[in-house]
């Protein structure tokens, strides 16, 4: 039992060191220029703006819904009174 687990144990660290050979070269310099990034920027832009709607959105529906259950408790509570 304890060679089928050092033979698994020696197979994985094996594979575990073969796998960078099979890594990207990141020699490469970065070429695409400013207009790339532009547009990424305002890609990214876009998605922050609508975010932000809809963490407004859900904050106030978490807000309603604690106010009801309050309501309710405080019902609840004179009903037993």
């Amino acid at each position: 039992m304890k060679l089928q687990i050092l033979i698994q144990t020696l197979l994985i660290l094996l594979f575990a060191a073969v796998s960078t050979a099979f890594a990207v070269d990141t020699t490469k310099v970065y070429n695409s220029g400013i207009l790339v990034l532009a547009f990424l920027g305002f890609c990214a832009l876009v998605i922050v703006v609508q975010i932000i709607p809809a963490i407004v959105l859900m904050v106030g529906s978490i807000r309603s819904m604690i106010k009801t259950m309050s309501q309710k408790e405080l019902a609840r509570g004179k009903a037993k009174n």
